[in-house]
């Protein structure tokens, strides 16, 4: 069997075992969703958002749908990914693994491959829940959509990558939610995805733009919100080479990372 094939047996047992753990199910598919709620709601009555080319407001849900859509890449990608496999590493699963002739390839490939079946379910349920309870107007232009598929993928691909790379960090799978869950909190807050960006100090603008997850919240905006919201941005505009530059960064950062530390399990166990 080639490393291809065994790489899409490897994904196909991932999905299976991912939809086995009711939990994590739960909160990697109802998160993006309940914070979306607790947003558009707490905010429903202003509009001082902005508006739309034809004149019409802005609602809270459609200004807060791009963050809602970065957070759940990087939900789904670096904080699930990065947990579930030190979890694995701390009971066995991982050394079991090691064991039979599965490729290393093929085992990163049904993580990845995991991660893009459960995002694209994940991303699914959001939009659908944006379009039909709080009325967004998704973007109708195939060329919007294509956009923003090109954008998702990489930010899902850079975020695997990444959560893979930090599985190392935890030194117990019992330790692992609350070494890797204060990254990804942090990063949410100072990205653009609760907060508007451009309101945060200058300094910290700064920090956050050398990490991925505010470049792919900029990017999601740009499909999401109209044009004129452009200019509330640091550099006046969607500016999508530098979205692209920095999460391919980012990719290849994670890729070397990995690659250099990745282990079946820990030297020290």
């Amino acid at each position: 069997m080639t490393v291809l094939t065994l790489g899409l047996d490897r994904a196909r047992t991932e999905v299976r075992t991912f939809f086995r753990a009711g939990d994590t199910v739960l909160f990697t598919f109802a998160f993006p969703v309940i914070m979306l709620l607790v947003f558009s709601t707490a905010f429903s009555e202003l509009s001082d958002f902005g508006e739309a080319p034809d004149g019409s407001v802005v609602n809270a849900a459609t200004y807060y749908l791009p963050g809602m859509v970065a957070s759940g890449v990087l939900l789904i990608g670096v904080q699930s990914l990065a947990v579930d496999i030190a979890g694995e590493r701390a009971d066995g699963t991982m050394k079991r693994l090691a064991s039979t002739p599965l490729p290393v390839a093929s085992w990163f490939l049904g993580k990845i491959g995991q991660v893009l079946v459960t995002g694209a379910l994940q991303l699914a349920l959001l939009l659908a829940v944006a379009a039909l309870a709080f009325g967004v107007d998704l973007p109708t232009d195939p060329g919007t959509w294509a956009r923003f598929a090109g954008i998702w993928l990489l930010g899902l691909a850079t975020t695997s990558l990444l959560g893979i790379a930090l599985s190392r960090l935890p030194r117990s799978g019992r330790s692992a939610t609350a070494v890797i869950v204060p990254i990804t909190v942090v990063l949410q807050f100072v990205s653009g995805v609760y907060l508007p960006f451009s309101q945060l100090p200058g300094w910290l603008q700064s920090v956050a733009s050398a990490f991925p997850l505010r470049w792919l919240a900029q990017g999601a905006r740009s499909v999401f919100l109209p044009p004129e919201f452009a200019a509330a941005e640091p550099s006046g505009s969607w500016d999508l080479p530098s979205v692209v530059l920095w999460l391919g960064v980012w990719l290849v950062v994670g890729l070397v990372v990995t690659l250099v530390t990745f282990r079946w399990i820990r030297q020290d166990d």
